[in-house]
């Protein structure tokens, strides 16, 4: 078995190209992909070749951990049948290149428990159940406060606020500094941080990923307020001790999602509870992904980047 995949070669060296794929097992599947998505986060990192040391990493590399196809092929022990649609966040079936992610390709072979079935209607949208499921994550467990201010109305922050609001939960603000990103709110609030005079938020979730800022957020907290970090952070972080300490500040990391937020988080969105609409601004064939990868990770305007490869060789 062969199939086509993006293949980054080097930083910023990247390209469509033929892989074989590995023999699938009785517990796996084989997917025909239809869709997958572009991460402007630890993607950009892969690309960029600014990503720190992390396990299983190395080019030639196929980036992207979030597919939508359909089953093609079900071992006898995965429980899934030919035809059903799944998620599936990525895979290490490649011969000849590293799948740390492994989603942007034509055929995966997957094990099936990593995948996820969804709607059939959920078509390129389905592509995006692993970013509301690191949005769920972030938010999910006890004791934990829901956002008031959310950093970056990209598209993190935007299921981050849709989330807080599914939860009944008080409309949240979010800070957006371009202008390309102010719009497309519902039922909530954009504002620019130079408008916003609050200092008594009790948990503030970055979207952004700019530690930089950090100080500027422990600022705007609560007395024994919590900042939530959601993004991925390549430069080390640091805070002056301090003003964290007058405001006994919290820290909290957001990991990324487990095979349960999935299920709750598609489980939300087949109820209605949670809308994948809008957030899907680009599409490209695979053929251009040299190009669409750069509109990716340069175009302000450009929120979610899908590959769409029917019909792809």
């Amino acid at each position: 078995m062969h199939t086509s995949a993006v293949i980054l070669e080097a930083p910023e060296t990247l390209g469509l190209g033929q892989l074989d794929l590995v023999s699938p097992e009785a517990s796996d599947i084989v997917v025909e992909i239809s869709h997958s998505g572009i991460s402007t986060g630890t993607e950009k990192l892969f690309w960029s070749g600014k990503m720190p040391p992390f396990p299983g990493m190395g080019y030639p590399l196929v980036p992207g951990y979030e597919a939508a196809g359909e089953v093609v092929e079900a071992g006898a022990d995965t429980g899934f049948r030919v035809g059903q649609r799944v998620f599936v966040p990525g895979a290490n079936c490649f011969e000849g290149a590293h799948g740390l992610f492994g989603g942007a390709a034509g055929t995966l072979v997957s094990k099936a428990t990593r995948a996820v079935r969804i709607d059939a209607g959920l078509q390129a949208e389905g592509a995006l159940l692993a970013l509301a499921a690191t949005a769920r994550h972030a938010m999910a467990g006890p004791d934990r406060a829901v956002p008031e201010l959310i950093i970056g109305h990209g598209v993190l922050g935007r299921l981050l606020a849709r989330l807080t609001i599914a939860a009944g939960a008080p409309a949240p603000t979010v800070w957006e500094v371009n202008p390309d990103r102010m719009t497309g709110a519902v039922g909530y609030d954009v504002i620019s941080p130079d408008d916003d005079s609050r200092r008594d938020y009790a948990a503030i979730y970055d979207a952004s990923g700019r530690g930089d800022l950090l100080n500027d957020w422990i600022g705007r907290i609560a007395r024994g307020g919590e900042v939530v970090l959601a993004g991925f952070y390549s430069e080390p972080l640091s805070f002056a001790f301090p003003p964290a300490f007058m405001k006994e500040a919290r820290l909290r990391i957001a990991a990324e999602w487990t095979p349960d937020d999935l299920t709750a988080t598609r489980a939300l969105v087949e109820s209605g509870a949670l809308s994948l609409g809008g957030l899907i601004t680009h599409h490209s064939r695979p053929e251009d992904a040299a190009d669409a990868y750069r509109t990716a990770f340069s175009d302000a305007g450009c929120l979610k980047m899908i590959l769409d490869w029917k019909g792809a060789a």
